[in-house]
């Protein structure tokens, strides 16, 4: 028997940054984001020879070792530990289980489209199905965030986990002591339509560190740095904004949030951009884009290019030979979910 587990990766498209202590915790945080169809993927096959195998397959990383309550975090596929760790803590009583997990995903670590987070989020998700756990897409959530975030100490914010869990367009809505309130907006249909054909989605080729981006983004907090806090405050107020023109389907206000959000969000720490991005954007709105902002922490992966649909190609045609690519994408209405394979 094979268990199998999906989860969307998603797009930020308003508020990122906000959702990160200290910042949530003093002034709480505002995100809207929406899931693609890019996912990443977790299989769990049981064994009876007592080993745990663990598998990325994507990154070429393997790890191998006898079955334990605990297995120690030294480095090597950590996330996988931490799924089995707290799985083996909190749901099995301690009882160590051999199986081979292995996973995969449609976007690289670094890519901005909250690879790593949408991995634990599948890999708790297969766990769930194998042992039948009673945990709803909340308990879920929080899970994979605690055991990122606390157990194996990654830094990073909440959005990614809870837009892995439920899927689709979410306005959330984040509060000191943990507390997260997802807001599943109701989009119409043509309006959907409109964005798919209005965004391009363009991986610069940058990979990039986002836990050096969100350390300064914290240390800017901690020490009460007002243009900093000034930009966090704006960026969230812009995420409100940003929901409101994607209801209404005011295209035009959407265009003007979103440059006025990246402009903030550049303020917030000092890799957010660079020359690159700032060239791509520029080449970009000079052949039609009407606004452009990176998804995620910054300083490279996935940029958001917003034009008009007749001028798509031109935009494209314009960013020819800056060492990236345009990858094509639909938004999703399913959050993650499993299956089993007789």
């Amino acid at each position: 028997m094979l268990i199998r587990a999906r989860a969307p990766l998603r797009l930020g498209l308003g508020g990122g940054g906000t959702d990160i202590a200290p910042y949530v915790d003093l002034h709480g945080g505002m995100v809207l984001n929406a899931t693609i169809d890019k996912y990443a993927y977790a299989t769990i096959e049981p064994t009876d020879d007592g080993r745990v195998y663990f598998v990325a397959a994507d990154l070429g990383l393997f790890w191998e070792g006898t079955a334990a309550p605990r297995l120690s975090l030294d480095g090597t596929l950590d996330l996988h530990k931490g799924v089995y760790n707290r799985v083996m803590r909190d749901y099995v009583q301690d009882k160590p289980i051999g199986l081979r997990l292995i996973t995969f995903a449609d976007a690289h670590p670094g890519s901005g489209l909250g690879s790593s987070s949408t991995i634990v989020v599948a890999m708790l998700t297969s766990f769930v199905e194998l042992f039948n756990l009673p945990l709803g897409e909340y308990d879920i959530a929080r899970c994979a965030y605690e055991i990122e975030r606390i157990d194996v100490g990654l830094s990073g914010g909440k959005q990614d986990q809870y837009a892995a869990t439920f899927g689709g367009f979410n306005f959330m809505e984040f509060y000191a002591g943990d507390r997260v309130v997802v807001n599943p907006l109701r989009v119409k249909s043509w309006i959907i339509s409109e964005l798919e054909a209005s965004l391009l989605l363009y991986n610069t080729g940058i990979s990039r560190e986002s836990a050096n981006i969100i350390e300064e983004q914290t240390v800017n907090v901690l020490r009460s740095d007002q243009e900093a806090i000034a930009a966090m405050h704006q960026v969230k107020e812009e995420a409100i904004v940003l929901k409101e023109s994607i209801l209404k389907g005011d295209f035009r206000a959407l265009a003007q949030s979103l440059e006025r959000a990246w402009e903030a969000k550049k303020k917030m720490a000092s890799r957010i951009s660079n020359p690159h991005i700032e060239k791509i954007r520029r080449l970009a709105k000079e052949a039609g884009a009407h606004a452009a902002k990176i998804s995620g922490a910054g300083g490279g992966g996935f940029m958001m290019l917003l034009v008009d649909p007749v001028r798509r190609i031109e935009v494209a045609k314009a960013l020819v030979g800056l060492g990236g690519k345009i990858e094509d994408f639909h938004f999703t209405k399913q959050g993650v979910h499993a299956w089993r394979v007789e």
